[in-house]
């Protein structure tokens, strides 16, 4: 039953008894071995083993060729160990003839901190070894600063990070609560959507997240439109991974954002977006390879609009990087049509990008652009890319022609 939190209940997993005899037979007894020790709930064809009435059943008939279908879930008590910890019971099925047969309920139970909702008022610290499961979101208040530390954060499904203060974090990972598998190949952390992302609102500024992973969210991080500040950066990433967006990865309205080394990929969105404001990324590695048949935004997009609203953009500017994926053209840089006014300026420097060549030698500087036709391109980069498992290391290939460039280098 992979591994559960303790004191959070499982999914419902389920089997099926088959009775293969040419007679039908009758089932003095379906009993939980250890009974209500360890936490695990049986129903067997609809009849519920009850803790409270010695988690067995009798009296079961399963007629010849026929079958009965047993519902299992789990909810483990604390166990007071750091590492996950094995939780066992036996399914006991007695015949009337004295035969037995067992089937085995296994999991790992982790000791997790559960908190309902954590709302930072004041400067604090989170660091732990401890995995922290928070079910309904948290909130860092204005004026106040919240620093993660070695920490990882497990959100509940719409649960997420509500920023009106400062974010800080240091070698921290942030990601949904299913630690079980959707399919036996695919486990659920590898599925987009799975909470709901950082949302900076726009009384916050000096962001930092350092060596930072935040993925399977319903959108990465979006920068709620401010007053634009040439002298207060909103957000800086420096070796931080966005993946696996069910919307946009990185959305920034307004803002000043600095990124250094991170990994933005596989957006149902776009995988990064700058709506005015000033942007600098250096070596960093846009990777937009979402599963075929789910739509998918531009890996870059870049514009001095959004909708009827105008946002100048004061400064996009690229080095060392490496822009690819799926698509023929996955770099959109897009200015207010009949608009001469709002700025709209961007650059490029000894980056890749997969879009049509721009005769532009100002703004573009020793670019390398990649088309559908190049014998190394797209996913041919990188080390895996496998999007029927949803597995994907956006190291460079040995054979890339993006030596050099992008996070990895």
């Amino acid at each position: 039953m992979d591994t559960v939190f303790s004191t959070v209940g499982s999914r419902t997993y389920d089997f099926w008894v088959y009775n293969r005899s040419k007679s039908g037979v009758r089932l003095s007894s379906v009993r939980l071995q250890k009974g209500n020790q360890t936490g695990f709930r049986v129903n067997v064809d609809g009849a519920y083993l009850d803790n409270d009435l010695g988690s067995v059943v009798s009296g079961l008939e399963v007629r010849r060729g026929d079958s009965l279908r047993v519902f299992v879930e789990l909810t483990a008590p604390r166990n007071q160990q750091a590492e996950p910890q094995v939780v066992e019971d036996l399914l006991l099925f007695t015949l009337e003839s004295g035969q037995q047969q067992q089937v085995v309920l296994s999991a790992h139970s982790w000791d997790a901190l559960i908190q309902d909702s954590i709302i930072v008022s004041r400067d604090s610290l989170i660091e732990s070894t401890q995995p922290i499961v928070i079910m309904k979101g948290l909130r860092v208040d204005s004026a106040c600063t919240l620093t993660l530390r070695h920490t990882t954060l497990y959100f509940h499904d719409k649960a997420g990070v509500d920023v009106y203060g400062t974010l800080k974090t240091d070698s921290a990972v942030m990601r949904g609560d299913r630690l079980d598998h959707m399919f036996d190949y695919l486990p659920y952390d590898r599925i987009s959507g799975q909470w709901r992302g950082i949302h900076i609102f726009p009384s916050s500024f000096e962001n930092e997240l350092v060596a930072t992973e935040i993925r399977n969210a319903e959108y990465g991080i979006l920068c709620d439109s401010a007053t634009f500040s040439s002298d207060r950066q909103r957000l800086y990433m420096e070796r931080s991974v966005v993946h696996n967006s069910a919307g946009p990865g990185l959305t920034a309205f307004n803002s000043w954002v600095g990124l250094l080394r991170c990994q933005f990929s596989n957006a149902s969105g776009d995988c990064v977006a700058f709506y005015g404001g000033a942007a600098i990324l250096d070596h960093c590695t846009l990777a937009q390879f979402m599963a075929l048949g789910q739509e998918r935004g531009a890996a870059l997009r870049f514009a001095n609009f959004y909708g009827e609203a105008t946002y100048p953009l004061v400064q996009m500017r690229m080095t060392n990087s490496i822009v690819t994926g799926y698509d023929e053209d996955v770099v959109m840089g897009q200015a207010l049509e009949g608009d001469s006014i709002t700025p709209f300026s961007y650059y490029f420097e000894n980056s890749l990008l997969r879009t049509p060549a721009l005769e532009d030698t100002v703004n573009c500087k020793q670019i390398i652009w990649e088309t559908p036709d190049d014998s190394i391109q797209g996913e041919k980069h990188f080390k895996l890319v496998d999007s029927d498992d949803m597995r994907y290391d956006f190291h460079l290939d040995s054979l890339s022609t993006a030596r050099g460039l992008g996070c990895y280098d």
